[in-house]
């Protein structure tokens, strides 16, 4: 319960310590599981201290226990140890400090340790962590690479000596932290972090030499599997050697053997990249070259053709047709034109031979009423009447006698 204060009404530091180690008194006995980074056994002494730390945060709490607890796993149990210990909470008052009074502690064993990490393993992989569809491509020829990896260690000089010779450019990027014991987590997930953030970074290796599992439970640990899953720079794994197999590898975008073939993936060899160029361009060479062949060839086969030696032939031959049918043209029209004279010469005598005209040529004559019309019976004038006869050489007036029929002429 919340106790009421105020800066009137403050409770003095020993009432806080003795309601603090009063609520740890009501926690009663845990089970909890760490690992061991400080142990002492004085000598003579009935009481061990240790410090129990959790590997995968920056957490630790003190650990007492009589000597005859200890003494059960004092040959199997040493630091840097996982253990699990059954103990009480307890709040010493006048220094304000928590503890854990051990009851019992047992070791956990490898085989207990590997199905452990087989349970997580398929908590992580339901989840998708370990999809093949999140891992990213490597760069062709990354120009930064950064290396996790112990200080002055055999898997540092196998990377860089490695990388090196294979492509002499290539820059590293490096970040030492403690590859096993309780820091290694917390440090590794860091160093990924720190260098994750850098844009210059191109791909991240994570290394280390072989061990024993304990000394490779670090590259298991669940939260350091969550960071690497959460990178954006891709990551390859380089832990121990072919057998050993850490959760790390399974979420690395690249998993590597060995520190050695890790620098063998990431970085191409100079020499044989030289030697694929030089392969390309004399593949090159050889294709340009078949092409301007098979093109001369085509060339020349073209200049044989007897439209190339003798383009003017062409022509001549088109000449004469045109000239035939120039000819045939000719002949047809004044063929036509002759037929067209011919008939319209008979047209013309035809015409003329009905012509008017030429009946009045003949002698004959028309006669035509006052309104121009032309008399063509007698029966249409009548005596006396003025009429107008018209003859070949020109027209004259004739005035009807006084029977139908006759007419005399008139001026």
């Amino acid at each position: 319960m919340a106790v009421s204060t105020s800066p009137e009404t403050p409770i003095p530091v020993g009432e806080v310590s003795r309601l603090i180690g009063g609520w740890i008194e009501r926690l009663g006995a845990v089970w909890v599981e760490g690992q061991i980074t400080q142990l002492s056994r004085r000598p003579g002494a009935g009481v061990v201290f240790l410090t129990l730390r959790d590997p995968s945060y920056d957490i630790s709490v003190s650990v007492t226990c009589y000597r005859q607890v200890f003494d059960k796993v004092a040959e199997v149990v040493s630091e840097g140890a996982r253990v699990v210990v059954h103990a009480k909470p307890e709040w010493y008052a006048p220094r304000g400090q928590l503890s854990l009074r051990a009851a019992e502690i047992k070791p956990v064993g490898v085989g207990e340790l590997l199905a452990r990490l087989e349970q997580l393993k398929k908590s992580l992989a339901s989840e998708g962590l370990f999809a093949a569809d999140r891992k990213k491509p490597l760069p062709f020829l990354p120009q930064l690479i950064g290396l996790v990896c112990g200080r002055a260690s055999a898997a540092e000089r196998d990377v860089l000596e490695n990388a090196r010779h294979r492509w002499p450019a290539v820059r590293f990027a490096v970040r030492n932290v403690p590859v096993q014991g309780v820091h290694a987590v917390p440090q590794v997930i860091a160093a990924v972090q720190e260098l994750d953030a850098l844009p210059e970074v191109d791909v991240i290796i994570v290394a280390r030499g072989g061990g024993s599992v304990e000394d490779l439970l670090p590259f298991s640990d669940e939260q350091l599997v969550r960071a690497v899953g959460a990178a954006v720079t891709p990551v390859v794994s380089a832990i121990g050697h072919e057998p050993d197999s850490p959760l790390l590898d399974l979420v690395a975008d690249l998993r590597a053997s060995t520190p050695t073939d890790a620098a063998k993936k990431v970085v191409p060899d100079v020499g044989e990249e030289l030697a694929r160029v030089q392969q390309l361009r004399e593949r090159a060479r050889r294709a340009i070259d078949g092409f301007v062949q098979r093109e001369e060839r085509g060339l020349a086969a073209a200049l044989h053709r007897p439209s190339i030696q003798r383009p003017q032939r062409m022509v001549e031959e088109r000449e004469e047709q045109i000239t035939a049918l120039l000819e045939r043209g000719r002949r047809t029209l004044g063929h036509l034109l002759d037929r067209a004279d011919s008939e319209l010469t008979h047209t013309l005598a035809r015409v003329v031979a009905l012509s008017p005209k030429a009946t009045l040529e003949r002698g004959y004559a028309v006669l035509q009423k006052p309104d121009g019309t032309a008399v063509r019976s007698p029966g249409e004038v009548t005596a006396e009447d003025s009429l107008r006869a018209r003859v070949a050489e020109g027209e004259f007036r004739v005035r009807v006698d006084g029977a139908p029929g006759a007419a005399t002429a008139a001026e």
